[in-house]
């Protein structure tokens, strides 16, 4: 992947955008990483800040500015750029302000980068990943949403610190919508192998509970908003879940991920963008995984496209037919 020239442009230089140039370049998910932001000094620090940490990253080049034009030929944008949450505020709360800034810069960047993968990972993102699709005209694969990708990894790091294993054991899937409707998918979550709802626990530590597995997917939900709460945002976890979608896509890994994306085919979820495992690599998005669901976890998904759609009719955007 490092003999190839790659490109990776992220619009806005805010806390998400910059934390996630410095993640990428980090772990040398991109040889050339450029920052666009409408605010010339601050896109301009943030840059030189990071040319100057050069040395003891992976080789690549940064570049920014307040033209639009510094992301001509990305192989990959990153939006960050909308309002900003404040504590208090659901995600949903953010549509109308967010989709605002979406139109604006959305056209321009497909003049310069047309053939790009397009990466939403601004709030509340499955609306705006929506909005995105229907701006742009683009395919599907091409544009999709960063999810339930930081909020899969959060429930990860719960389950693995509550039963005392690396969190790089543990898989499970955050799906739904990215906010406080998503769903814990527990059918088909593993540690080690083992199913998680046949896990034992270690000596010295019970197994998890019915009980336990409620509280982990309520603070899961609620985690954002103490961040949000105690510094103003969240940016490091999501700068490094937004850069390992973009290894993803650049890398051609074929990953299976929960990003959001538009859903085709499926009678309940049709027609809206929600999060579901799917496989990410250089053509986009465009595969989903069927995982198992049992019956509560397709109730769960079915409510949650139902906020889904009542946001979208809120904010003037129609269902596909």
């Amino acid at each position: 992947m490092q003999s190839r020239t790659t490109k990776l442009a992220i619009v806005g230089a805010g806390a998400v955008g910059s934390t996630m140039a410095y993640a990428a370049l980090m772990r040398g998910a991109a040889r050339t990483v450029a920052l666009y932001d409408l605010n010339a000094a601050k896109v301009e620090a943030e840059v030189l800040d990071l040319q100057h940490g050069l040395e003891f990253m992976p080789q690549a080049t940064v570049q920014g500015s307040d033209d639009i034009s510094v992301c001509a030929g990305a192989d990959v944008v990153v939006i960050t750029a909308g309002a900003k949450q404040r504590p208090g505020q659901s995600r949903l709360d953010l549509a109308d302000a967010t989709i605002g800034v979406v139109r604006a810069v959305l056209p321009p960047l497909l003049e310069v980068a047309p053939d790009a993968i397009y990466l939403l990972v601004t709030n509340p993102v499955d609306v705006v990943t929506y909005a995105a699709l229907q701006i742009s005209g683009l395919p599907p694969r091409q544009v999709f949403g960063s999810g339930t990708v930081l909020d899969s990894s959060r429930l990860r790091q719960s389950v693995a610190q509550q039963c005392g294993v690396a969190v790089q054991n543990v898989h499970a899937y955050i799906a739904g919508e990215h906010g406080d409707s998503e769903i814990p998918l527990w059918s088909s979550a593993t540690i080690g192998g083992v199913p998680l709802l046949d896990w034992q626990g270690l000596p010295g530590r019970g197994s998890l509970t019915a009980a336990d597995r409620e509280a982990i997917a309520r603070d899961v939900v609620q985690s954002a908003y103490r961040v949000i709460a105690g510094k103003g945002a969240t940016n490091y976890a999501i700068g490094l879940a937004g850069s390992r979608i973009v290894e993803a896509i650049l890398g051609d890994e074929h990953r299976v991920l929960p990003v959001s994306t538009l859903i085709q085919g499926n009678e309940d979820l049709d027609g809206i963008c929600l999060s579901v495992p799917a496989l990410v690599d250089r053509r986009g998005c465009d595969v989903r995984i069927d995982v198992p669901l049992n019956d509560e976890e397709r109730a769960g998904l079915r409510r949650s496209a139902e906020a889904m759609r009542e946001t979208l009719q809120k904010v003037g955007l129609r269902n596909p037919a």
